[in-house]
C-alpha cells in the first residue's frame, strides 16, 4: 500500500519521481505529492493533490519545481480523508516527509509535543514530522534528529526525510514498511518497491528495519539507528525491466496469467537435480527436512490458499501433519508449536505485515521458519531462517495470478522432497511425480490458447449478483482462489463451498438464473460432484463446469457450459483448472469494463494490519 520515490543526482528530480511513482500506481493509492529541494530558495517546495499520479503531473508542470533533489509518495488514505491537505509529502519547519505505515500513537504525541493548532492535516505523518523537527531544532544533527524521533512512535513505518539546510540529502529511516535504493549514472534514488527503480539500476540495497540510509548525489550510506556505519551489500535485480511492461496485452492481468509457464519453468528447473528435489539452489540442506514433526502454513489472501494446497499435498505424500492459518489470526491466538515445528510463511511480496509478525512470533515460540516470496531481501526473507524464492518476475496486477502458481509449484517440490527424505516415496516415484510436475507448464499452455472457449463461461455469470463454486479435495482448493479472483476484479459476490456442503444450508440461495460454476477433475470425486451439480441445477441454477478430459458426463448437453480441461493425474489437475479460473475472473471484469489491473480498494502490498 502506498509508494515512496525519492531522487538526488544531476538530472531534474520531478520527472524522474513522477515515472517512479507512475511504476508504482498498481500498490493502490488516492492522492500523490512530490517535494523538490530548490537550492536558490534553500527550501522544500511542494506540490500535491487527489487522484491519479498524471493529476500531479499536470499540476507540477505549473508550478516551479526546479531542483535536483526529492521526495515523492502515493498515499493510501487511514488517518484523514482524501484530500490534497492529506496528501504527502508534509512540511513542518524545517523538515519534509513521506510515509507509509501507520503511527499508532499519533494523537498522544501531537498533545505530547503541543502541536495540534499548527497541525494543517488530519494524518498521523504530519505529527510525525512535527517530532522530526522538534528533534532536529533542539540537537541541528539529523542522524540524532531521527534516532529520538524515532523511539517516540509506535507502529510501522518507512520515512523519507529532507532537512531545508542540508541540501542534496534524503535520509530515510524503516520498521515494516520496505524501502531499497541503488545507485545510477546520474545520481541515487530509492523506492518502496524494486518496480520503481529498476527502471534506472540493477543492483539495489534493501534497508533492514531501525537502520538510517543517506542518499547523496554520488554515493549511498548505511548506519545503525545511533549512527555507526554498516557497510552497503548490494543485490543484483534478476528479472529484464521488460518484464515489468504490458508487452502489447491490454492489462497486466490478462499478461501475467499468459506467463505461468515460464515462471512455472524458472521456479522448477533449479530446484531439479537428477530428476528430484533438490534444495540446494536456496542452501536448505536434506537434513532440514528431517528436523520437524508438524508444519504450520501461514499466509494471508491468495498466499494463504496455496498453503491449503500445501497442507492437502504434503499430509497425503509426506504424512506430516499441517495446520493451516490466516496470519492474522496466528498472531493472536496461541498456537502450539515448538523447536519441532517448522512455520511456512507465504507472501508474494515479502513484505505483507500479518505474515510477516507471524515469522516473528514463530520464531520467539523457538520454531522453525521457512520463507516463501518472490522478491528478494524483502523483510519476511530476512525474518526467516530458510527462504524459497519463486522466481516469478515483477507481478503488476492487484489481483495475484502467476505469484500464487509457482508458490503452489514450491509446495509441489516440498511435498515431494519430504516423502522422499522420509522414505515414504522411492526415487522412481519420486521422479515419475516430478516429471509429471514439469509438464505443468505445457498443460497450462494448452488452458491459455484455448482463452476465448474459456471466456463463454464468463458471459453466463457478467450479469450475475452472485456466483457460488463447488468442488471437492484439490477442486476445493482451486475455488477458493477462483472465487477470490472473481470478487476482487468483477466485484461480483462470490462464494465457495465443498460440494458437498451446498445442502447444509447454502442450496436456499439457489435459484433461478443463479450462476454455480463446478471444479470436477478428481476422478474418485466425480460423481459425487456431479451429483452435486444435478441438485443445483434441478433449482434452476445455471450450472458451469470446468472437467478433467476423459471424466464421463452423460447427456453433456444439459448443462450451460461444460469446459474440459487437459487430462493429468489429479493431483495436478489444480494447475490448469487454475488458469482457466483466473480467465474466467479476468474476462468477467474486461466485459463489465472495468480497470482490470486496479480494483477498487485493493493495494499490491499490504503492510498495515
Amino acid at each position: 500500500m502506498c509508494g515512496i520515490m525519492g531522487y538526488t543526482g544531476s538530472k531534474e528530480a520531478k520527472y524522474i519521481i513522477i515515472k517512479g511513482l507512475s511504476a508504482l500506481e498498481y500498490r493502490g493509492y488516492d492522492s500523490a505529492g512530490i517535494g523538490i529541494y530548490n537550492s536558490d530558495e534553500d527550501k522544500v517546495n511542494i506540490c500535491k493533490c487527489i487522484g491519479k499520479v498524471k493529476n500531479l503531473k499536470e499540476k507540477a508542470e505549473k508550478l516551479n519545481l526546479t531542483g535536483t533533489c526529492g521526495i515523492g509518495h502515493t498515499r493510501w488514505a487511514t488517518h484523514g480523508g482524501v484530500t490534497d491537505e492529506n496528501a504527502h509529502p508534509h512540511k513542518f519547519g524545517r523538515v519534509t516527509i513521506t510515509h507509509n505505515g501507520i503511527i499508532e500513537n499519533y494523537e498522544e504525541l501531537a498533545s505530547e509535543f503541543g502541536i495540534e493548532d499548527e497541525l494543517k492535516s488530519q494524518t498521523d505523518t504530519e505529527v510525525a514530522c512535527a517530532v522530526f523537527a522538534h528533534y532536529y531544532d533542539k540537537y541541528t544533527d539529523p542522524m540524532k534528529a531521527i534516532y529520538k524521533a524515532v523511539k517516540c512512535f509506535r507502529g510501522t513505518f518507512a520515512f523519507t526525510i529532507i532537512f531545508d539546510d542540508i541540501p542534496g540529502k534524503i535520509y530515510a529511516v524503516r520498521n515494516v514498511s520496505p524501502i531499497v535504493a541503488a545507485k545510477t549514472e546520474h545520481g541515487t534514488m530509492l523506492a518502496s518497491d524494486l518496480t520503481a527503480i529498476s527502471l534506472y539500476a540493477r543492483e539495489y540495497l534493501v534497508l533492514g528495519e531501525y537502520q538510517i540510509l543517506v542518499l547523496s548525489p554520488d554515493d549511498i550510506e548505511l548506519f545503525d539507528i545511533k549512527g555507526n556505519p554498516l557497510v552497503t551489500e548490494y543485490q543484483k535485480i534478476d528479472w529484464d525491466t521488460e518484464a515489468a511492461t504490458k508487452k502489447g496485452f491490454p492489462f497486466f492481468m490478462e499478461k501475467e496469467i499468459s506467463e505461468q509457464p515460464e515462471a512455472l519453468k524458472n521456479t522448477l528447473e533449479p530446484r531439479i537435480k537428477d530428476g528430484l528435489p533438490d534444495f540446494t539452489y536456496d542452501e536448505i540442506p536434506d537434513e532440514f527436512f528431517k528436523s520437524f514433526d508438524k508444519i504450520f502454513i501461514t499466509a494471508c489472501g491468495t498466499a494463504m490458499h496455496s498453503g491449503q494446497v500445501g497442507k492437502g499435498l504434503i499430509e497425503k505424500l509426506a504424512k506430516v501433519p499441517v495446520e493451516t492459518e490466516i496470519a492474522s489470526e496466528f498472531i493472536y491466538d496461541e498456537p502450539i508449536i515448538d523447536s519441532r515445528t517448522l512455520v511456512v510463511s507465504v507472501s508474494q511480496s515479502g513484505e505483507t505485515i500479518d505474515t510477516l509478525t507471524a515469522v516473528k512470533k514463530a520464531s520467539e515460540l523457538g520454531a522453525k521458519t521457512l520463507g516463501i516470496v518472490n522478491v528478494h531481501g524483502t523483510s519476511i526473507a530476512r525474518a526467516s531462517d530458510h527462504v524459497v524464492y519463486t522466481n516469478a518476475g515483477p507481478e503488476i496486477a492487484v489481483a495475484s495470478t502467476k505469484a500464487y502458481t509457482v508458490q503452489v509449484a514450491v509446495f509441489y517440490l516440498l511435498a515431494a522432497k519430504l516423502a522422499l527424505v522420509r522414505g515414504l516415496m522411492s526415487e522412481e516415484e519420486c521422479r515419475e511425480f516430478i516429471k509429471t510436475l514439469q509438464s505443468m507448464p505445457s498443460a497450462i499452455r494448452k488452458v491459455i490458447n484455448d482463452k476465448d472457449e474459456v471466456h463463454r463461461i464468463s458471459t453466463k455469470i457478467v450479469e450475475a449478483k452472485n456466483v457460488f463454486m463447488l468442488g471437492r479435495g484439490l477442486d476445493y482448493y482451486a475455488i477458493l482462489e477462483g472465487s477470490l479472483k472473481l470478487k476482487e476484479v468483477s466485484y461480483i459476490h462470490s462464494e465457495a463451498l465443498p460440494a458437498g456442503e451446498i445442502k447444509h444450508g447454502t442450496i436456499a440461495l439457489i435459484s433461478d438464473e443463479t450462476p454455480v460454476i463446478l471444479s470436477i477433475t478428481q476422478e474418485k470425486l466425480a460423481a459425487k460432484e456431479i451429483s452435486n451439480a444435478k441438485e443445483v441445477k434441478s433449482r434452476g441454477a445455471i450450472v458451469l463446469i470446468l472437467m478433467k478430459d476423459g471424466i464421463e458426463l452423460e447427456n453433456e448437453s444439459q448443462w450451460d457450459k461444460v469446459y474440459r480441461l487437459p487430462a493429468a493425474p489429479d493431483e495436478f489437475m489444480i494447475f490448469t483448472v487454475t488458469v482457466a479460473l483466473q480467465f474466467i475472473a479476468y474476462f468477467t471484469a474486461l466485459d463489465l469494463g472495468l480497470d482490470v489491473d486496479k480494483p477498487r480498494n485493493l493495494a499490491k502490498v499490504v503492510t498495515v494490519e
